[in-house]
This record gives C-alpha cells, sequence and structure tokens, in this order.
C-alpha cells in the first residue's frame, strides 16, 4: 500500500493525450430539484469517465454561461465555474460537484416558479460534450427576525430564569398584514413566528408553509392559529391541504426527521384549530401547553410524520381529536402529560420508527412530573377517551399509563385496538390496565395486526376482512365523525372501523 501511494503522489507530470470527445458520464441530465429562491440547494455530484487505455487531458471544461451561470462547481477539491487541461488517468474517473443558488428578482418578469438551465462543456468544438443541468427555482414569503448593527438578532421573550435572567429564542411577532397565509406562494420561516396576544394566524387552504433549521411558529397565550385546509378529492390527492414541513425540497429530504423545530402553542393560547392539513419532519409536531378550560386545540383530519421527538405533546393540555393520524416518532407519537383533557375519535396513533432505539409507546399519558427526589407535581388528568381508534406500533407495549394517585386520573378505550403485550404479567397488578380494569376498556381489542397498507410511507389504510381494527367500531362514535379521513362515509356500513381509516380491499401484488 506504501508504494502505490507513493507512485501515486509522484506522478505529477505523467504523459497524457487531448480526449477526442469520447468521456462517459454517469449521468447525461443533472437535476438539482427543486429550491426556494436565495437557498442554496444540496450538492449533487457526477463522474466522468476515461475509459481509454491513454492518460488524457481535458483541455476547457467550463458552465456555458461561466462566470455569469448561477450554478458552481468543484473538480477534484478545485471550486470555480471555468477550468482548462483537466487530467483524468487511463480507465479512470473524476468527480464534478454541483450547487447553485438562485435570487428569482435577478430574471425579468419571473414567474412564481421556473426553470433554470445550464450545461457542463467539456473541450471545444468537434470535441465537446454537454451535460445538462436543471433546476426549478420557486418564488416564496420569506419571514425572518431582524438583524440589528451589532450583529444580534430579534429575539422573542419567554420568560424569566430562576435567576430573574430573560430567557429567549431566535423569532420575531407577525404583523398585522402578515397575519394570514393564503396559497399564493410558499412561506419560509426563519427562526420562530410568533402569534401575539389577542392576534390570531389565519392560514387558508391550499398553503405550504416551509420552516428552515431550528425554526417554527410559536402562539402565545390569548393568542390562536386556525389552519384549516379543505378536502378535495383528485386522484386521491388532498389539494386543499395545508402542509407544514422544512425548507430543503430535494427527494431525499422528504422523510427526514427532525428538520425544524415545532408549531408551539404556549399556556394560555386558546381556540387553535388544525384541519386537512399535514405537519411533517420535525422535531416536534404539534407542543401545546396549558389549560384555559375550553378546548386548546382542535384537530380534524390532521397527519403528522415523522417527528424525531414526538408528534404531539400536550402538556395539561385541552385536545379534541377526530380522523388523526401520527407516526414514526423518535420517542412517543402521542404525550399526553401531567393531566388535562384529551377527547380523540376514529384516529390513530401508531410508531414504526425504525431510525434507532425508541423507549416510549405509541401513546404515553401521566399526571404528574417529579420536581426532587421525593418530591412531585401532581394534576388531574380529567379524562382520556379513545373511542374507535387503532394505538399501534412495533415495540412490545405501545401504551403505557403513568398514575399519581394524589389526583383524579380517568382513562378509557372504547372500541379500540390496542397492541400491548404482556406474557410476563408484569401489568397484572397495576391499576388502570385491563386485567384490574376491564370496564376501561370497553369493546376493545389486543394484539391483532390491524394491516395497515404501508406504513414506511405513512399509508394507515386497513384490508377489508383482514385487519384487527375492521369493523369493531361503535356506529355512535362514527355518527360523530361520518367521513373517514379520504372521504369514505362511514354511515354507509354496518359495522364502522376503529381508525382513521374506513377499510378497503387492497389491491393485489403484481
Amino acid at each position: 500500500m506504501t508504494c502505490l501511494i507513493f507512485w501515486s503522489s509522484c506522478r505529477n507530470d505523467f504523459e497524457t493525450t487531448a480526449s477526442t470527445g469520447n468521456l462517459g458520464f454517469s449521468e447525461d441530465t443533472i437535476y438539482l430539484d427543486t429550491i426556494f429562491t436565495n437557498i442554496g440547494s444540496s450538492t449533487r455530484n457526477m463522474k466522468v469517465y476515461n475509459k481509454s487505455d491513454e492518460d488524457i487531458l481535458i483541455p476547457s471544461v467550463r458552465l456555458a454561461q461561466g462566470e455569469s451561470s448561477n450554478y458552481r462547481l468543484n473538480i477534484d477539491g478545485l471550486p470555480g465555474k471555468v477550468f482548462e487541461n483537466i487530467p483524468i488517468l487511463a480507465n479512470d474517473s473524476i468527480f464534478v460537484f454541483i450547487e447553485t443558488t438562485i435570487d428569482i428578482d435577478n430574471f425579468p418578469n419571473p414567474n412564481f416558479e421556473f426553470l433554470y438551465t445550464d450545461q457542463i462543456q467539456f473541450d471545444t468544438g468537434n470535441n465537446q460534450q454537454d451535460v445538462e443541468l436543471v433546476t426549478l427555482v420557486q418564488d416564496a414569503v420569506f419571514l425572518f427576525p431582524q438583524r440589528f448593527d451589532d450583529g444580534t438578532t430579534e429575539e422573542i421573550i419567554l420568560g424569566l430564569d430562576v435567576d430573574g435572567i430573560p430567557v429567549a429564542i431566535e423569532g420575531f411577532y407577525l404583523e398585522d398584514s402578515e397575519l394570514t397565509f393564503t396559497s399564493d406562494k410558499p412561506y419560509v420561516i426563519y427562526g420562530f413566528a410568533g402569534v401575539n396576544t389577542g392576534k390570531t394566524l389565519n392560514i387558508e387552504p391550499g398553503a405550504r408553509i416551509h420552516f428552515h433549521e431550528n425554526s417554527g411558529i410559536l402562539v402565545e397565550q390569548g393568542g390562536s392559529l386556525k389552519a384549516n385546509g379543505a378536502f378535495s378529492l383528485d386522484s386521491d390527492i388532498m389539494e386543499n391541504e395545508i402542509i407544514f414541513e422544512g425548507d430543503r425540497l430535494e427527494p431525499s429530504f422528504s422523510d427526514i426527521p427532525g428538520q425544524w423545530a415545532a408549531i408551539w402553542l404556549r399556556g394560555g393560547s386558546t381556540n387553535n384549530e388544525f384541519s386537512y392539513a399535514t405537519i411533517k419532519n420535525s422535531g416536534v409536531g404539534i407542543l401545546m401547553e396549558g389549560n384555559d378550560g375550553d378546548e386548546t386545540l382542535t384537530l380534524n383530519n390532521v397527519q403528522i410524520y415523522n417527528s424525531a421527538n414526538v408528534g404531539l405533546l400536550a402538556r395539561n393540555g385541552n385536545v379534541r381529536g377526530d380522523n388523526v393520524v401520527i407516526n414514526n416518532s423518535g420517542q412517543t407519537s402521542l404525550s399526553c402529560s401531567l393531566g388535562g383533557t384529551y377527547n380523540f375519535n376514529h384516529s390513530t396513533f401508531a410508531n414504526y420508527w425504525n431510525s434507532g432505539f425508541r423507549q416510549f409507546p405509541s401513546v404515553q399519558i401521566d399526571n404528574f412530573q417529579q420536581t426532587g427526589e421525593t418530591t412531585f407535581d401532581v394534576y388531574p388528568l380529567i379524562e382520556a377517551n379513545f373511542n374507535n381508534c387503532i394505538i399501534y406500533g412495533n415495540e412490545q407495549r405501545e401504551l403505557i399509563l403513568f398514575e399519581n394517585t394524589d389526583e383524579i386520573f380517568n382513562v378509557s378505550f372504547n372500541n379500540t385496538l390496542i397492541k400491548f403485550e404482556d406474557p410476563n404479567g408484569d401489568f397484572d397488578d397495576i391499576p388502570k390496565y385491563p386485567t384490574l380494569n376491564p370496564e376501561l376498556y370497553m369493546n376493545t381489542i389486543f394484539n391483532i395486526d390491524p394491516a395497515f397498507f404501508d406504513i414506511e410511507n405513512n399509508d394507515f389504510a386497513i384490508e377489508t376482512d383482514v385487519s384487527g381494527a375492521d369493523g369493531i367500531g361503535s356506529t355512535g362514535i362514527a355518527d360523530l365523525v361520518p367521513l373517514d379521513l379520504v372521504g369514505t362515509n362511514r354511515g354507509e356500513v354496518d359495522n364502522p372501523d376503529a381508525g382513521a381509516y374506513e377499510s378497503t380491499e387492497f389491491p393485489e401484488n403484481d
């Protein structure tokens, strides 16, 4: 190995012949996917092959638009847009790395989105070979905190720590003119976009909200967030749903957890609503705090996927959810913590996290937090009702209850399918679990495969006559939520199913 390294490092003046237009390429067109204006693309790479038995020299490698191109190249460690005399050893190859950043305002009369193209030209004249470069550029509404002359950034003060020092996060409060998000353009948020006391952020059907790293939305006490999409069935696509996700649009980022922070509903925020909305690839999908006595958060036809930590984390919250689906969370898909009031109907709480070890179940419910070695803060769990739901995943037990008897702890699971395997009877003597309290689990089924359609792609449709959730639902609850997540009428069947989807016949595999 030492001899090879010595030979390679010393061969700086090998004899070459000029290329003859017979280069090989790993790709003849490089698509840099979709980017937002002024946000850099990911770096793509291609290989250029010399398949001949002679060492060659490429006289020139350049972008067709030269130094004015918005693409940037890096060839074997050298950045630039125009290169000369690039060597390739016989039967060897070199890497070319490509990236771009594009300001849509630099183009005359740009549309909302347009294709930006260029070429990498290898050699000239009759020997010239081209590789096409294509990027879709989208315009967007950019919302971000101010940058001050002293180098600091605008912040939102969250409160004071135990020493009276302000605790802050990078962010800003939305102006009145910014409190309606439309579907005209996507929104890209840097830092936390705050909804101040007494204000309401309205997000209209079809809106797309993208967050930069460590960014999110924060709703203050007395503020509200209303993200109400609309359902339109067109080739099984909900065109008017609202989507919250990261600002990296490349397909390789489509299901990467933890790309942005959270939608944070602070204590005292009120009348928050989400309907026909998808929240994906965050740290925490929705973090809500506090209980003002009313329904603090209402979820209808909401999907939360690929959360690095928790899908929905409610602390002493008041939540009503119908047709909710949460999956793929690094910790817990649903955490009803520190007491509160929770009512879920026809919802699917799953966790098939496969990006590492998971310690927590799909659903966790508790009514206390430990404050010292032997001290606890205890809160009343007024109710946590799960009706016609599915609680399932790839762990042995997907439901855990932590009860402190110093306060009430009211739970019930009705006509629900639950994954809860306890072969050694470890939970037989613990109150609120099925062995001691079967009346809390009326008409509930345990440990029968729900037969989800495609968990890897977050499709939790269930199969007729196969799923453990098929036909186990209560008609009374189905009457309250007559349509499933994709618009199927539950009222048209004699025995409704549990979960967010009414069962269907799956297509046969080819």
